[in-house]
């Protein structure tokens, strides 16, 4: 079931229009929780990051199912392209899961080695210190 010339249109541009709507609802979002836009209130870093977050997703799906045909295809065929868009969400969202976690293990290990590197400087000029000690005695004897 095909749409007519006009009624496809008529559907793209609403579409267009509503996803440059929620561009901008986003973009004031961003401005608003980052205090560019000084309303009397700052968004809270996770209510701006569930509704950028949320908006995009929408965006998204709006996109592949609009732009992408998929309204008009057999459910198979929408399944078959959905799957493995799910698997890439989820693919990037456990590759940074998994940097989040490498940066905090070398933050860790970073913060030992500065403590171990100053813990061998302090030693050393003590152990120079007693090593010239010793070569004057010799030397006196």
């Amino acid at each position: 079931m095909g749409l007519t010339y006009e009624k496809s249109k008529s559907v793209a541009l609403s579409t267009i229009l509503l996803l440059a709507a929620i561009t901008v609802v986003e973009v004031l979002i961003a401005l608003v929780g980052k205090g560019h836009i000084d309303l009397g209130f700052k968004l809270p870093w996770y209510v701006m990051g569930i509704l950028m977050i949320g908006l995009s997703l929408y965006k998204a799906i709006k996109i592949i199912f609009e732009f992408m045909h998929m309204t008009y295809e057999v459910p198979a065929f929408a399944k078959s392209v959905l799957l493995p868009t799910g698997l890439l969400i989820w693919a990037v969202i456990a590759f940074m899961w998994e940097g989040s976690d490498w940066k905090h293990r070398r933050a860790l290990i970073d913060s030992k080695d500065k403590d171990l590197y100053e813990q061998q400087e302090e030693a050393i000029p003590a152990q120079m210190g007693q090593l010239i000690r010793e070569i004057k005695e010799d030397d006196i004897q």
